[in-house]
């Protein structure tokens, strides 16, 4: 830690390089939005990604960082409602928007999200890394896709990796937890 609370971003021929070494403070800028119903301003370089300001600004840490290529889907989170790769998209574009991370997605009294009981009750996870990225794609296909098929569902996942699972199990979950949703 040593650097006071500032964000390590490179390390450069041997030195640790912070956030503001590498963006001048002056560039920098602030972005509201909501995240999981709450309004907050991020302090951010304009350069910086949608998954860092939730991970490192907000410390919602349930966003996980996967391939950094929008490939594996570890990052997903909902922006207005759709489900977005954070890792692909700038915190800048998600000024006034509202964010739904899986720190979001429970009720308020704690109870799990209808999509999050079926993840467990399914056993719809192995080792949990892909795990709150296929819950926040399950949720979006189940709004968006309300009676999709075993195939259907298959298609729709495809931009989310999971390396311990043959997805029979995710698959359930969707189905169970699409149709506990409509409940």
């Amino acid at each position: 830690m040593g650097h006071k609370g500032k964000s390590l971003k490179a390390r450069v021929l041997g030195r640790d390089l912070l956030e503001d070494e590498i963006t001048p403070q002056e560039s920098r800028m602030q972005v509201q939005m909501k995240v999981n119903g709450k309004s907050v301003s991020v302090d951010a370089a304009p350069n910086t990604l949608l998954v860092t300001a939730l991970r490192e600004h907000l410390k919602l840490t349930g966003t996980h960082v996967g391939c950094d290529t929008a490939q594996c889907g570890a990052c997903t989170v909902h922006v207005n409602g759709r489900a977005v790769k954070s890792c692909n998209m700038l915190t800048a574009q998600a000024q006034g928007a509202e964010v739904t991370t899986i720190e979001g997605l429970a009720h308020a009294d704690g109870t799990m999200h209808p999509m999050q009981a079926a993840f467990k009750e399914c056993h719809g996870l192995q080792c949990g890394f892909c795990t709150t990225g296929m819950v926040m794609s399950a949720v979006d296909i189940a709004n968006r896709h309300p009676k999709a098929s075993e195939t259907e569902i298959r298609e729709l996942l495809e931009g989310n990796l999971c390396r311990c699972t043959g997805y029979q199990n995710i698959v359930k979950a969707v189905q169970q937890g699409s149709a506990a949703m409509k409940a």
